[in-house]
């Protein structure tokens, strides 16, 4: 089925995936999806099911085990021509990767003065909240937005999932695509025909007035569920989904937080030198004259990732959330 045939759907976010992949190797045969277990298996979490059938194994094959060598070859076909959407499986599995992805892959537009593009899509499995063992629920997103030259991206839907994917194939620039594992399984109306805001805009999912909370990726619905009970407490909090980490949607941001004068950041990585940091700091120097408060973060502690038994303490939660707004200096207003 193409996309032509229906213009939206219920899907899973992984459902939204693979059409979007389905979609653009019908659309386009320079588009190949190569990676650990992505051909007949259809992956670890059977978001590339069916492909291999389809396609053929010259347009979606397994890789070795050797994610540097995934990473690089896939450079090689970008360079000649090819579309290529790798994916590295888990989140901390795509550490060896990380001197093509720095050296090569960000820096080969400019190390060729544009002569050279790269349109290739890094797919991450990533976060937590699924009960995975360590390297399989890092949140790396700020390795990857510290690098010039990539763009960046984390779906918090099925809809942006499927939407940003058919954007980040088409880019003539190297994508990471962060793709939050805990929300492959849940499911939403998925449009085929446009019309969502493409790479570089954030949106407002909840309007609120007394405070604006800020996320992206898998933090998203615990800061809807944070916004649902505040109101219960009489309190209305405002929720942006940045969608897109890289480019970064300064002016959605501040128009929000402009319009609450408080602001909190809510993101499941480490909070230390992370884009929870960048974006408070953004808001600081851009709102200043509009801030109530200090803008606050929410964030997952300065450790390594805890045994899944753990995880529920180093995440976001509702309550922490909660915690924050409390503090934005309520009692000046």
């Amino acid at each position: 089925m193409t996309s032509t045939a229906v213009e939206h759907e219920t899907l899973s976010t992984a459902q939204a995936i693979n059409r979007a992949l389905r979609d653009a190797m019908t659309e386009d045969p320079t588009v190949l999806v190569l990676g650990e277990d992505v051909g007949p298996l259809g992956g670890v979490f059977r978001v590339t099911d069916g492909l291999t059938a389809e396609f053929g194994e010259d347009r979606c094959f397994d890789t070795p085990l050797a994610e540097a060598g995934i990473a690089g070859f896939a450079v090689g076909l970008a360079m000649n021509g090819m579309r290529p959407v790798i994916e590295m499986q888990f989140d901390a599995f795509a550490y060896p990767a990380f001197e093509q992805v720095v050296s090569h892959i960000a820096k080969m537009r400019n190390r060729t003065r544009g002569r050279v593009e790269l349109p290739l899509v890094i797919r991450v499995p990533y976060a937590g909240g699924v009960g995975g063992v360590e390297h399989h629920s890092d949140s790396s997103e700020s390795y990857y937005a510290h690098t010039p030259g990539l763009h960046v991206v984390a779906p918090s839907n099925p809809a942006d999932a499927y939407r940003l994917l058919r954007d980040a194939i088409a880019s003539p620039d190297p994508v990471v695509f962060l793709e939050p594992k805990k929300l492959y399984w849940a499911k939403g109306e998925v449009s085929f025909g446009g019309g969502e805001p493409g790479i570089g805009t954030a949106v407002v999912r909840r309007e609120g007035t007394d405070a604006t909370l800020i996320t992206y990726g898998p933090s998203v619905p615990v800061a809807l569920d944070a916004a649902e009970a505040a109101a219960r407490d009489g309190r209305s909090l405002q929720v942006v989904d940045l969608r897109s980490i890289v480019p970064f949607d300064d002016a959605t941001v501040c128009a929000a937080v402009e319009s609450t004068g408080r602001a909190v950041v809510v993101a499941e990585a480490a909070g230390f030198a992370s884009v929870a940091s960048e974006i408070a700091a953004r808001v600081s120097e851009r709102c200043f004259h509009s801030l109530a408060a200090p803008v606050r973060r929410v964030t997952g502690f300065d450790i390594p990732y805890p045994p899944p038994k753990l995880e529920h303490l180093q995440l976001p939660s509702v309550d922490r959330i909660l915690d924050a707004v409390d503090d934005l200096q309520w009692e000046d207003a």
